[in-house]
């Protein structure tokens, strides 16, 4: 395990010299340089483009001064392959929906180095150029959460269709669950083989269940895939949106790390999670609208919750938004720096 670097060592609840700090979604929207190159090149162009979305990625690392570089992707590139076509419009579109035991039997596991070259030839080409800098972070989604796309067709706001065939059709939500995994742990299993050093998974959707239905048809999934990687020998960040309730179950998972939302305070997620367990957050992206003052009241609050305790990297509760101005990011990053 590499510990020259700070991202690492808090992964492993080690003391740092200064609190590490990335921002989830830090290559995008609201950063000048992203939008110039997307200006040129449509967003799923870009993903599959390796030296174009090498350089989004390094963006952050350069503009400001992040402590980790996570690999430009989308959490549904490996869904493409499986079997569903895939475009934007601008949000994601997933044809034809998975609603049947038929459909999830049409579907195929990823073959990583057959099906997505891109991202690992991605990753190899940010190992050269972060050597010595920083680290570089790679991920994918959780399979409640890529179900929900693949069941839907698209992004919900109640996700009514996946909760339909999981109460309806408790065996083919089953039978979809276990495909998904089986991809989930190739697909993030070759990220760590082409040099990936660390590994994010996103449960974005996983809140939007009570904790006993996490409990019954998330949890079993997710504890398979984190237990498959836990042999890499790299961190496993486990971010699961809306869980601020049930960080005990969220827990249970795995993982070095565990990501919080804004909806639980920093000191009683760490009270439930026990102190062998790293976290990373949790500020409300919507700050980063606010004056600077205000950034910094709000950046020492998380710090002082964590109290000085090894195992913190901080980070947003969820992505950074577009419209947040870049010398907002840029302040946040060295107030964490200059305060930690």
């Amino acid at each position: 395990m590499d510990y020259n670097y700070d991202f690492i060592k808090a992964c492993h609840g080690k003391p740092v010299s200064r609190t590490p700090v990335w921002l989830m979604r830090q290559a995008g929207r609201y950063l000048p340089q992203y939008r110039k190159i997307r200006e040129k090149v449509a967003f799923l162009e870009l993903c599959k483009t390796p030296e174009l979305a090498a350089e989004v990625t390094l963006q952050p690392v350069d503009v400001l001064g992040v402590d980790a570089a996570i690999l430009f992707s989308d959490i549904l590139v490996p869904i493409e392959p499986m079997g569903q076509r895939l475009h934007y419009s601008p949000a994601p579109v997933l044809e034809p929906p998975v609603r049947s035991a038929a459909d999830v039997d049409a579907l195929r596991v990823l073959q990583p180095e057959q099906d997505v070259p891109f991202v690992l030839d991605t990753i190899r080409l940010l190992r050269r150029e972060l050597e010595g800098r920083v680290p570089l972070i790679g991920f994918g989604g959780a399979p409640f959460t890529l179900a929900c796309y693949m069941v839907e067709g698209a992004g919900s706001r109640h996700f009514l269709a996946l909760k339909r065939l999981m109460y309806q059709a408790p065996e083919v939500y089953a039978r979809l669950m276990e495909k998904i995994t089986d991809t989930s742990i190739v697909y993030l299993r070759a990220q760590a083989e082409a040099g990936a050093q660390a590994l994010q998974i996103f449960d974005s959707w996983g809140g939007i269940l009570s904790p006993a239905d996490y409990q019954r048809h998330v949890l079993p999934y997710s504890r398979r895939l984190l237990t498959s990687l836990g042999d890499l020998g790299i961190p496993l960040i486990h971010f699961v949106k809306g869980a601020g309730a049930m960080l005990d179950l969220v827990s249970m998972a795995g993982g070095q790390v565990i990501g919080l939302d804004w909806s639980i305070g920093l000191n009683r997620a760490r009270m439930i999670l026990g102190e062998n367990v790293a976290v990373q957050g949790n500020l409300d992206p919507a700050v980063l609208l606010g004056r600077q003052d205000v950034i910094e009241r709000e950046v020492r609050r998380i710090l002082d919750e964590n109290a000085g305790r090894p195992g913190h990297i901080f980070n947003l509760g969820h992505g950074i938004l577009p419209q947040v101005p870049p010398e907002n990011a840029a302040f946040l990053v060295d107030c964490v720096h200059r305060l930690s």
